[in-house]
């Protein structure tokens, strides 16, 4: 694994470079973008479990950090901006196509939760990526229209309006902890819910928990999330083939309702809903069972289409 930093407008974003057993500079490979779910990092499922396991079949594999998030610059930090998400994946073509060891003509995405999202978003206009992964992937524009604005979009936007003005003024910033601090904590709140169970499990324990996966949200920078949707023209503009792989055990945050959405409206002739039986949204970052079930698909689907 070889760490880079790729240059973005005004900042350098992350990454981690997974390679092939036996790599040889000299051959040209295949490559997968790796995108991590969203408050999350590239130590977390898409580089330590998903990168790493498809680059031992023979893919060159990056996974980077989301500007603004992790290792990753910009500023102001912990900004969720879908565009300038999307935009990541451009710039990490970019770096790509410099490479003299990755064939410009095979290089495919993966997104995982939210990265799922933004990586079927980014592959409608972005034409160089040729084939779509998603692992139990999110739609986040449809999540802030909803649960995470309490289904109040408008007064979402109103609050985040107001606390813009003041941090404009000279005022505290306001960065939101998305999860409760432990499992413990979780559960003496009574929270049940299995997505945010599934949260706090991983990121909030040694299970998943990294220095750069901190769950955080500057809540004066989200109202273009409101307004934003993954799926937005995927009739006319998603046409690379896609496979999308969720749990069935659903939860809050959506991704078996979002997954079923995308295969019914995308325009590729060539997709796929893998549905993983007993496996719910959180299981798929880094259980070994549902992981291998989820790549056990996901391999030959790459390997066919790259």
């Amino acid at each position: 694994m070889q760490s880079v930093k790729i240059k973005h407008t005004y900042w350098d974003i992350a990454a981690d470079l997974y390679f092939p057993q036996n790599f040889d500079e000299t051959k040209k490979y295949p490559a997968i973008i790796s995108a991590h779910p969203i408050g999350s990092c590239k130590e977390q499922t898409s580089g330590n479990v998903y990168g790493e396991a498809l680059a031992k079949e023979g893919f060159v594999v990056i996974a980077f950090d989301a500007s603004f998030q992790g290792a990753s610059g910009g500023e102001p930090r912990f900004t969720e901006d879908p565009t300038l998400r999307v935009e990541d994946f451009r710039v990490v073509c970019d770096y790509l196509v410099t490479l003299p060891y990755v064939d410009e003509e095979r290089i495919g995405v993966l997104g995982i939760c939210g990265g799922g999202g933004y990586a079927i978003n980014a592959a409608m206009t972005e034409r160089r990526i040729k084939v779509v992964g998603t692992v139990t992937g999110a739609n986040y524009g449809r999540l802030m229209r909803e649960g995470f604005s309490g289904f109040d979009p408008i007064g979402a936007l109103e609050a985040m309006a107001k606390q813009r003005t003041a941090e404009a003024r000279g005022g505290a910033l306001r960065v939101d902890d998305l999860l409760p601090p432990s499992p413990e904590a979780a559960k003496e709140a009574g929270i049940k819910e299995i997505d945010v169970l599934g949260a706090t499990e991983y990121y909030r324990s040694d299970r998943g928990r990294a220095p750069n996966g901190l769950n955080r949200a500057l809540f004066s920078h989200q109202a273009a999330a409101i307004g934003w949707d993954a799926f937005h023209l995927c009739e006319t503009l998603l046409t690379q083939p896609l496979m999308v792989v969720v749990g069935d055990q659903v939860g809050a945050f959506g991704a078996y309702r979002d997954g079923c959405e995308i295969i019914g409206r995308a325009a590729s002739k060539k997709k796929e809903l893998v549905v993983v039986e007993g496996w719910s949204h959180y299981d798929l970052y880094d259980k070994p069972e549902p992981v291998a079930q989820a790549l056990a698909k996901l391999i030959p689907f790459y390997q066919e289409n790259l």
